[in-house]
């Protein structure tokens, strides 16, 4: 390899983002961290708790001091750190629910603490997409809400909160994800709002965010013809450069949603969709969480060269974004050596959190009454869980209601395999109906008015959007996160 090459080789290693397998760095990732590599990102697959992750991102530090170490814990639905158990905050909707922008902050900033502590430099949250429209099957309770001003004062208050704790925060999915019905995980979104709209709606949180000082964004696999009729946001220098750096004056690390998504590999390809999206303006490639392995990442890096020597991708462009993610990296040696981590709430500030964002509704001439005094029995519908979310992450409320009315007794059921009365298996204890997104899924309606048709005083539990309120008594989350099951379990019981 000769100079030249190795110099470009080592700022294309810079500019990337790679996951890998394992609960132990390989020996591939060690070396590339002599090579040039300047951050890793971790997935479920590479957290077993706080003390293991710990251990991990120290191997890291002894082959590079300021690796930057990324996550994606929005602290709600998708959660990395608590994936084997379920995230012990409530999530974004929920927080919004309750509009309490201190308690937000607080929430952020115990959770900074806790991945600071393991360390963790990067986090890829908040998530500041205003889910405006309710079909959207990929954003959902990811979200503060669908008020745009809710939104960006969530966001920012987020964003203050995690960056207190030491760990630099990173708004999503720019310049907007919330409404849209297609996941861009398998195709490409198309959000047809105007500009006025666009300003007044989807942007506004991420002007709020990057007024907080938040110290990335990521970039949404989106089409929006109103800002760029042809390329999608990651891949588009209108977006990157002349919205988001010269019309919000965000001077931070730009890092690109997960490269081998469809929405944009399936166009452009893995290693086209890379160089694109530097050419456009990215700093950060993220990668690795389906390619996760030695020959994904030498693939871009080779592509990136390889760009630069045929004059696709300006040198000037790689050495800035690689300058961009070192002057990142120098952010997060700064606040962890300022011991801002380490400063935990004195309270459970999570569930907490999700106590508050508990809302029952009653209809009117109701016979039922809460709280449940004997043991129950609890029908849980599965609707298909997102990427984002993965399927590995418990939810529900049959654990810990069970926990509060020994003997209580819970089913699921999923698309197909619904009975005609879901119900039935109740007999005479209370009947109590899990739903998430009760409204996106006809299946999941039509069971739960089969279940209420025989038993009208069936309570009905939404752990997503409660966009459709039913049943004599009604409880909703805004979440389905382990506190949040744990604050309805606890409502349905009267426990607090």
């Amino acid at each position: 390899m000769t100079t030249a090459n190795g110099h470009l080789s080592a700022l294309a290693a810079a500019v990337l983002q790679p996951g890998f397998v394992g609960t132990t760095p390989p020996p591939w990732v060690c070396r590339w961290l002599g090579e040039g590599l300047g951050s890793v990102v971790l997935f479920a697959r590479n957290v077993v708790d706080t003390e293991q992750v710990a251990a991990l991102t120290a191997t890291l530090r002894a082959e590079r001091p300021d690796v930057i170490v990324a996550i994606d814990e929005e602290a709600g639905d998708v959660t990395r750190l608590e994936s084997v158990h379920g995230s012990s905050r409530p999530g974004n909707f929920a927080l919004g629910a309750v509009d309490d922008p201190e308690l937000t902050e607080a929430v952020a900033r115990d959770l900074g603490a806790e991945l600071a502590t393991a360390g963790i430099t990067l986090n890829y949250a908040p998530d500041a997409d205003v889910n405006s429209n309710p079909a959207n099957p990929v954003i959902g309770v990811r979200s503060f809400g669908a008020d745009p001003v809710l939104v960006a004062r969530h966001t920012a208050a987020w964003v203050r909160g995690l960056q207190a704790g030491g760990v630099a925060a990173c708004a999503k999915h720019f310049p907007g994800h919330g409404d849209t019905r297609v996941d861009s995980h398998h195709d490409l979104p198309r959000i047809t709002a105007d500009r006025d709209r666009l300003d007044a709606c989807e942007l506004a949180p991420f002007r709020a965010a990057v007024a907080a000082g938040v110290q990335a964004v990521m970039t949404g696999h989106l089409l929006v013809p109103a800002l760029d009729p042809h390329l999608p946001a990651t891949l588009s220098q209108r977006i990157l450069g002349g919205l988001l750096r010269d019309e919000l004056g965000f001077s931070g690390v730009v890092v690109t949603d997960a490269v081998e998504m469809r929405a944009v590999a399936g166009r452009y390809g893995f290693a086209g969709a890379t160089v694109r999206a530097l050419a456009a303006g990215a700093d950060a490639i993220c990668i690795g969480g389906e390619r996760a392995d030695e020959q994904a990442a030498r693939e871009l890096r080779d592509a990136i060269v390889a760009a630069v020597v045929s004059g696709e991708l300006p040198e000037e462009r790689l050495a800035e974004a690689a300058k961009r993610v070192g002057q990142l990296a120098a952010w997060t040696v700064a606040a962890r050596s300022a011991g801002s981590a380490g400063a935990r709430a004195a309270t459970d500030v999570g569930l907490v959190a999700a106590r508050r964002a508990v809302r029952v509704t009653a209809a009117p001439g109701t016979t039922v009454a809460l709280p449940l005094t004997r043991a129950a029995h609890v029908v849980e519908f599965e609707p298909l869980r997102n990427i984002a979310i993965g399927a590995e992450t418990p939810w529900g409320i049959g654990g810990p209601l069970t926990e509060l009315l020994p003997g209580t007794s819970t089913v699921r059921y999923a698309e197909p395999d619904v009975p005609a009365d879901p119900g039935a298996g109740a007999g005479s204890r209370p009947l109590v109906l899990v739903v998430r997104d009760q409204h996106r899924h006809d299946w999941m309606r039509a069971a739960v008015h089969r279940a209420l048709a025989a038993r009208p005083d069936a309570v009905v539990v939404e752990l997503g959007v409660p966009e459709l309120v039913n049943g004599a008594v009604h409880l909703a989350t805004h979440g389905a996160t382990r506190a949040s099951g744990q604050a309805a379990a606890e409502v349905l019981t009267g426990a607090r």
